[in-house]
């Protein structure tokens, strides 16, 4: 027996929901265990502990971005297999999340206040991507997924040397985002106009700088 198709109503309220478990700490629960679990807690500062929770807060809130990118594109991608490899990848994107959070608790940190406000954005930029066609839904896919590596990678560097946790659940990180940007390339993405990613740099610029602090 075939399903009805879902209405305006049902499509909102699956939306509202996807923010919320995105947005709420707590919510969100990884299917893959931590790559931090077998690595051993070293020494930190008070003050490099502050620092290294500031780097994951804003790792954390990337990948609140994701979640509403990614379900952005999908409420407006027009081919079924675009519009299903957008939800395979928010579902995989779901273990950074959990993966972030659980590192900012031992941290004694939190996530960011600012993600309700980062996931309206992200949704609208994804919402946008996939109006303007599955090729450039693709591309931005891609786009964003050379950036969050690049900025995972820069993190890496610049977190406490003794920080061997954070550093462990940020290099699987950059394997599966490598692998989510090399799918979208290959399922026909189109490379972005330069001027789009200059503005999706300053956006990430933003976003760094606000939530290291909040």
């Amino acid at each position: 027996m075939s399903r009805s198709p879902l209405t305006f109503i049902d499509q909102c309220l699956l939306q509202f929901d996807q923010a919320l478990r995105t947005c709420v700490p707590g919510a969100s629960h990884a299917e893959r265990e931590t790559p931090a679990r077998k690595v051993v807690e070293q020494d930190m500062s008070k003050e490099e502990k502050r620092h290294a929770a500031g780097l994951m807060r804003i790792n954390h809130t990337g990948e609140v971005c994701a979640q509403a990118l990614y379900a952005g594109q999908a409420s407006t991608a027009r081919l079924d297999q675009v519009r299903e490899a957008m939800e395979h990848a928010a579902a995989e994107e779901v273990d950074h999340l959990a993966w972030c959070e659980q590192r900012l608790n031992e941290l004694d940190s939190r996530p960011s206040i600012l993600n309700p406000l980062w996931y309206g954005l992200s949704f609208g930029m994804g919402a946008l991507a996939g109006l303007a066609g599955d090729k450039w839904s693709l591309g931005f896919v891609a786009e964003t997924e050379r950036q969050v590596c690049d900025h995972l990678q820069e993190h890496m560097n610049r977190l406490p040397e003794q920080d061997e946790k954070s550093k462990a659940v940020l290099a699987q990180m950059i394997i599966d985002e490598r692998q989510h940007g090399e799918t979208a390339t290959a399922a026909g993405g189109a490379p972005l106009p330069a001027p789009f990613k200059q503005a999706m740099t300053t956006m990430s610029q933003v976003m760094k700088k606000s939530t290291y602090h909040i």
